[in-house]
């Protein structure tokens, strides 16, 4: 069985893609993305990869 380990990260509107990009170069794959605390102008991704052994 697979077994993950997951991160939130803060995206900036201006900078979406390239954080995101970034991420997923390390191995992390997106799971969904939320209006932050302060609301939808601040969202929240939260990426997942599996656990190395």
């Amino acid at each position: 069985m697979t077994k993950w380990e997951y991160v939130t990260v803060p995206l900036l509107v201006h900078a979406t893609k390239q954080i995101l990009d970034n991420w997923g170069q390390d191995g992390w794959e997106l799971v969904t993305v939320i209006p932050g605390p302060n609301g939808p102008e601040q969202p929240v991704a939260y990426l997942k990869r599996p656990l190395e052994k």
